[in-house]
């Protein structure tokens, strides 16, 4: 299992320079989470493609149900707690912060392309070519 920001989501489903190399870490573990806060950020990156007439409200909807099949049964509710003591002891936000919560709970990587979170979270965070190094025989 594996935390996915966000941006790993997207990048699974819509083409940009990381989509390859995500789904190569989804063949490898298909078992993602999320905190419930991904949703609204995906329909914010939809809502984006849908204003620049990349994609029409048919395809943003298919693409917002595949996404929540890829996390059914894995997202969650985290704590406020956890999430200010985070924020308290780093410079990122409350949304990138409830991503590293859910890693530290599930003790498992999160994995995004964020630079901030990276840098901050260096023991939790790691790139999708880190995850595919690390774990190259995961089942």
């Amino acid at each position: 299992m594996i935390v996915a920001d966000t941006n790993i989501i997207t990048y699974l489903l819509l083409p940009t320079q990381y989509s390859e190399s995500v789904d190569a870490a989804y063949k490898l573990d298909a078992d993602w989470a999320a905190p419930l806060l991904w949703k609204s950020e995906f329909r914010n990156v939809l809502a984006l493609y849908l204003r620049k007439g990349i994609i029409n409200l048919e395809k943003a909807l298919l693409l917002q149900e595949a996404a929540e099949s890829i996390l059914a049964q894995n997202e969650y509710d985290i704590s406020s707690s956890q999430v200010l003591a985070l924020i308290n002891d780093s410079h990122c936000s409350s949304y990138d912060c409830e991503f590293i919560a859910l890693a530290h709970h599930l003790n498992t990587p999160l994995v995004t392309q964020d630079k901030k979170i990276l840098k901050e979270f260096p023991s939790t965070a790691m790139t999708v070519d880190d995850f595919l190094s690390r774990y190259p025989s995961r089942p």
